[in-house]
C-alpha cells in the first residue's frame, strides 16, 4: 500500500490503513470547494451577473467559516466516524444546489452550505489525526492528506474544468456531488464508530512556562486571517485575469489549474518531509517569504507576460501550500485536548481573511486589474509573516 511507503511502523496502524482514505475524500470535497473561483466568469456569465456580484456571494459564502469555533467543539464532543459521515452527505447537497441554481441566491445556499460542510469535514480529519499521531510526528501525516488541497485542483478542477468546456458548470457540479456521495459512502464501510473523547485525550497541548497562552492565540489568528486573505487574492482573480487579459477559454484554463496543481502539490510533499523537522511555526513563515516577492512581482507589472506571471503565481501558490499545511499541525496544538476547537478557532480567522478580500479582491480587479489585488496579497503576506513571528511558538 502507498501509506505503508510514506509511514512506517511508529504510526498506529488505524493512520496506516485510513489515511489514503481520508486523502481521497478530502480531494474530491476540495475538487468541489475550489472549482468556482477559476471558473467565476464562466458562473457568472450562465446566471447572467456580474462578476463583482460573484465576489458578494463568495463573500456570503465565507461567512460560514465565523461559526467554526462553534463547529469545531462540535466536532470535539461527536464520534468523528458521525461527523465525518454528516459532513460529507451535506457537502455533497451543497455542490448539487449549486449546480441546480436558478439564479444567484440559490447558487450562494449551495456554496454557503457546500463552505460550512467542508468546515465540519475537515475539521473532523484533523481532529482524527491529533487524536491518533503525536505532535512531534503529525506533520507528515498532515502533509499526507493535506496533498488533497493540491490534489483537488491538480485532478479535480482541472476534470471539471474539462466537462465545463464541452458540457457546462452545471454538469461539473453534478458530477463533484456524486463522487462525494460516493467517498462518503466509503467512509461510512472503513471507519469503526469509536468515542470521540478517547480520541482527543491523545492530543498534547504546548507547554506554558512563560505564561504567554495568550500569545499562542492571537497572534496565530492574525497570521491565519491574513495568511488566507492573501491567497485569496489570487484564487479569485486569476482565472478573471487570464480570459480577460489573455484570452483564455474553460479548458485552458484547466489545464493551467492542473499546472498550479502540481505545484501545490510539490508543497504539500515537501511538507511531509521538511515540516517536523523545521518546526511548525517556522516552516509557516518560511511559505510567506515565498508568497511575499511572488505576488510583488505580480504587482508591479510582472502580469502583463504571460509566462513569467504564471511561473510567479505558481511560486505564490506554493509558498502558501507550505506555509497552510505546516499551520494545521501548528493550529492542531493550541488548545489543550481540544484539537477541533483549536483549529476551529483559526478556521474562523481564515474565513473572516477570505470572506473580506473576497469581494474586495474582485472589486480591486475590475477596477484597477491584476495589479492591485496581487500588491494587496503581497502586503498581507508579510503581515502573516511578521504575526507567526510574534506568536512565541518555538516549535
Amino acid at each position: 500500500m502507498i501509506a505503508d511507503r510514506l509511514l512506517d511502523d511508529g504510526y498506529a496502524p488505524e493512520v496506516r490503513q485510513r489515511v489514503m482514505l481520508l486523502t481521497l475524500a478530502r480531494t474530491v470535497e476540495n475538487s468541489a470547494f475550489r472549482y468556482a473561483p477559476p471558473f467565476l466568469a464562466t458562473i457568472a456569465s450562465g446566471l447572467d451577473v456580474s462578476l463583482s456580484t460573484i465576489g458578494v456571494a463568495l463573500s456570503i459564502t465565507e461567512l460560514g467559516g465565523l461559526l467554526s469555533p462553534a463547529l469545531g467543539r462540535l466536532v470535539d464532543g461527536w464520534p468523528r466516524r458521525v461527523s465525518l459521515i454528516v459532513s460529507g452527505a451535506i457537502v455533497a447537497a451543497g455542490a448539487l444546489t449549486a449546480g441546480l441554481a436558478n439564479g444567484i441566491v440559490m447558487f450562494t445556499i449551495g456554496l454557503f452550505v457546500l463552505a460550512l460542510a467542508k468546515t465540519v469535514f475537515d475539521l473532523s480529519v484533523n481532529a482524527w489525526i491529533a487524536g491518533h499521531v503525536e505532535y512531534e510526528r503529525r506533520a507528515r501525516v498532515v502533509g499526507i492528506v493535506e496533498t488533497s488541497w493540491a490534489g483537488g485542483l491538480l485532478l479535480g478542477v482541472s476534470i471539471l474544468g474539462l466537462l465545463t468546456a464541452v458540457t457546462s458548470w452545471r454538469v461539473a457540479y453534478a458530477v463533484a456531488a456524486a463522487a462525494m456521495a460516493l467517498a462518503t459512502l466509503a467512509l461510512a464501510r472503513r471507519f469503526p464508530a469509536e468515542s470521540a473523547g478517547r480520541l482527543a485525550d491523545r492530543a498534547a497541548a504546548l507547554p506554558d512556562h512563560d505564561g504567554t497562552a495568550w500569545r499562542r492565540l492571537l497572534f496565530p489568528i492574525l497570521g491565519f486571517l491574513t495568511l488566507m486573505g492573501a491567497a485569496q487574492c489570487a484564487f479569485v482573480t486569476f482565472g478573471s485575469w487570464l480570459e480577460d487579459a489573455h484570452g483564455f477559454t474553460a479548458s485552458t484554463l484547466a489545464a493551467v489549474t492542473f499546472v498550479l496543481g502540481g505545484f501545490e502539490l510539490v508543497a504539500s510533499t515537501a511538507t511531509m518531509r521538511l515540516t517536523d523537522r523545521f518546526g511548525k511555526r517556522r516552516s509557516v513563515m518560511y511559505g510567506c517569504m515565498i508568497m511575499a516577492p511572488a505576488a510583488a512581482a505580480l504587482g508591479l507589472g510582472l502580469h502583463a507576460t504571460l509566462a513569467p506571471a504564471l511561473i510567479a503565481l505558481a511560486v505564490l501558490l506554493l509558498g502558501f501550500e507550505f506555509a497552510i499545511v505546516s499551520g494545521l499541525s501548528l493550529a492542531s496544538n493550541l488548545v489543550p485536548g481540544r484539537p477541533g476547537s483549536a483549529i476551529g478557532i483559526m478556521f474562523g480567522a481564515g474565513t473572516v481573511g477570505r470572506g473580506i478580500l473576497a469581494l474586495a479582491a474582485t472589486r480591486l480587479y475590475e477596477h484597477h486589474g491584476m495589479a492591485a489585488p496581487m500588491l494587496v496579497c503581497s502586503g498581507l503576506a508579510v503581515f502573516a509573516l511578521a504575526s507567526f513571528a510574534a506568536s512565541g511558538h518555538t516549535k
